[in-house]
């Protein structure tokens, strides 16, 4: 298992570790509460200065429903087209938000939040969910984030 002291090469590189990672974790395994629960504790691990990573899951109801997760407990449903990770799952589209609180119908779980990131997973046209990450600074997620977490999430939903 990989930890953060063990990253030594640049940002890019070690996203290609995690990812690799991945990968080893999700081999031969088709639980998808197993293999959520694997890849947000991955996550946490190796992202810094996050203070939630987890995943909400479409609902047969229509509604996002809290999934596996890393931090403090969250919010249990979000609506689709409410908040970023609504927006998120409504558009199935990466939305990348340098402060929270500049996001019209934000849904604070956290207050300690400041900025957020959510990739929506999306398997044969279809939304399974959110990959959600918090973190509370703002500004925490660039290009570079977005771009491997989207490739992250693609590797999950191959599992899903």
């Amino acid at each position: 298992m990989f930890n953060v002291e063990m990253y030594t090469g640049n940002r890019e590189e070690n996203y290609e570790l995690v990812i690799k990672q991945l990968r080893a974790l999700l081999h031969d395994e088709k639980n998808q509460i197993a293999n959520l629960s694997n890849a947000s504790a991955l996550l946490n691990q190796f992202l810094d200065r996050v203070n939630w990573v987890g995943f909400y899951l479409i609902d047969t109801n229509g509604e996002l429903v809290l999934g596996p997760f890393q931090g403090l407990p969250a919010c249990i449903r979000i609506p689709v087209g409410k908040g970023v990770c609504g927006t998120a799952a409504l558009k199935q589209e990466t939305i990348r938000v340098e402060d929270v609180n500049q996001f019209p119908g934000h849904i604070a779980c956290d207050s300690a939040s400041q900025s957020e990131i959510v990739i929506p997973l999306v398997k044969d046209g279809q939304l399974i969910g959110v990959l959600d990450i918090d973190s509370p600074e703002t500004n925490r997620f660039d290009e570079l984030d977005q771009q491997k977490l989207e490739e992250f999430a693609a590797v999950l939903v191959e599992h899903l």
